[in-house]
């Protein structure tokens, strides 16, 4: 009798596990479905957009009338900062593409900062048209090599997860039509934006710094990134490490480190240079509430102020579940910093640092000479909308579309029951943004 039991059970508990891994595997095969149809879409969307760049571009240099050749150059910028957001969700963060990213990029500079002036009385020169077909012809060979990989992809079945899981291995350098597809395109991509550093007109200047790259501090071996990913992650008795590089060529080298411990697994991406950290993610359970979201802004400007980022403030908080997440950026002088801005991820269990996202920091951050407005505070508020109830007001340093960095006042205001937030530029009085506030209203009480 007892036998039987025990044989019954087993057998029950056999037909357990094995649900329980039927299951877990049948999950397991949903997240990476659903993780290859996003990289399909954003794929294709990205190839259909560079077919859209090149006609479009097409189109206005046959345009005659100004009044088209304005909403067409529109349309170009438009459809180029598309193509730039689906560059950034393929799985290419180890494998460098920046040199593509900066192509589209000064197609999409040229053409706004054509398109938003008066075509009437500043008509394109020769020079601006020249530029134009330019353009053009370049678009044409991306769009080329775009198309190859896209019609090797689709009739060889490819999955987008093997490019991935290539590039975090190391396996880059085996048969890989993706890859090797994409590799080409950048080389092209890299020979473009040589050529057009000297014939834009109007602008030599980068289109994003990268001030990282400018800080003058010693590499740091893969040893000493694994020693850091620990002490960020904040876990005890950490079990399995894995270390991937950035691909060569990338804006900002950096090692990735995989931690895993009782207290969850995450990934730590952290910089060669001067030994930074981008950006660092802990997914796991998070238990009731034991402090209070106050607590853990302090704890998260902590973390901070040991990473040396200083002269940041609590811009923003906000509670889900369990988790505290916030937003603190730059001051200087009561000048709001906006592009110098870090995310951090709290636990509210036992403040642990779940997360932080800096990579926006410490790209954009360095010494600022900022310069006194030509427009006083009463002149710029001139331009809001008068219908607005202007609730705060103060300066700010923000990125406009060409990703530029310039001065603004920013007033705080609402409009019926919804709270906007617009920003004038402080020099002359353009309407660079306006923006409804979705989260709650921002703090300016905290500083790390």
């Amino acid at each position: 009798m007892l036998r039987t039991v025990i044989i019954a059970a087993l057998s029950l508990a056999a037909i357990g596990v094995g649900f329980w891994g039927y299951q877990e595997h049948k999950e397991k095969n949903a997240i990476l479905i659903n993780a290859e149809n996003n990289y399909q879409r954003a794929f294709h969307e990205l190839t259909f957009n560079v077919d859209r760049i090149h006609d479009q571009i097409g189109a206005a240099l046959a345009m005659n009338s100004r009044e088209s050749l304005s909403p067409a150059l529109a349309d170009v910028w438009r459809m180029t900062s598309q193509a730039q957001s689906e560059v950034g969700q393929l799985p290419l963060t180890l494998l460098p593409f920046n040199k593509t990213e900066e192509f589209l990029g000064n197609i999409g500079q040229f053409t706004y900062k054509t398109a938003v002036r008066d075509l009437e009385k500043e008509p394109l020169t020769d020079e601006e048209y020249n530029h134009l077909q330019k353009l053009h012809e370049q678009s044409a060979d991306i769009q080329s090599e775009l198309r190859k990989v896209q019609h090797m992809a689709l009739e060889n079945n490819l999955r987008w997860m093997d490019v991935e899981l290539a590039l975090a291995t190391g396996e880059e350098g085996t048969d890989n039509t993706i890859i090797d597809g994409f590799k080409t395109v950048e080389k092209k991509s890299e020979g473009f934006s040589e050529s057009n550093v000297s014939m834009l007109p109007g602008n030599n200047s980068e289109l994003d710094t990268n001030h990282l790259a400018k800080i003058n501090a010693p590499a740091i071996t893969e040893k000493q990134a694994v020693q850091k990913a620990k002490a960020y992650a904040q876990m005890k008795h950490v079990g399995e490490v894995k270390v991937t590089e950035s691909g060569k060529g990338s804006d900002i080298p950096f090692y990735s480190v995989y931690v895993e411990s009782k207290d969850g697994a995450g990934n730590v991406d952290i910089t060669k240079k001067g030994g930074h950290i981008l950006s660092y993610m802990n997914n796991r359970d998070v238990g009731k509430a034991k402090i209070s979201l106050n607590e853990a802004g302090n704890k998260a400007a902590g973390f901070l102020k040991q990473q040396k980022m200083e002269g940041l403030v609590l811009h923003e908080s906000t509670q889900y579940d369990n988790v505290g997440v916030f937003t603190f950026v730059g001051k200087k002088d009561a000048v709001f910093i906006y592009p110098d801005s870090v995310k951090v991820k709290v636990a509210l269990d036992n403040g642990q640092i779940l997360g932080i996202v800096a990579n926006e920091y410490w790209r954009n951050h360095h010494d600022r000479k900022l310069a006194k407005p030509s427009l006083t505070e009463e002149e710029a508020e001139k331009r809001v909308n008068p219908r607005v109830q202007v609730q705060e007001k103060n300066l700010a340093v923000v990125k406009n579309e060409l990703n530029e960095e310039v001065l603004c006042y920013e007033f705080l205001g609402t409009l019926g029951k919804e709270t906007y937030r617009i920003l004038i530029n402080a020099n002359d009085g353009t309407e660079e943004q306006v923006e409804r506030l979705r989260l709650s209203e921002p703090l300016y009480d905290r500083v790390v």
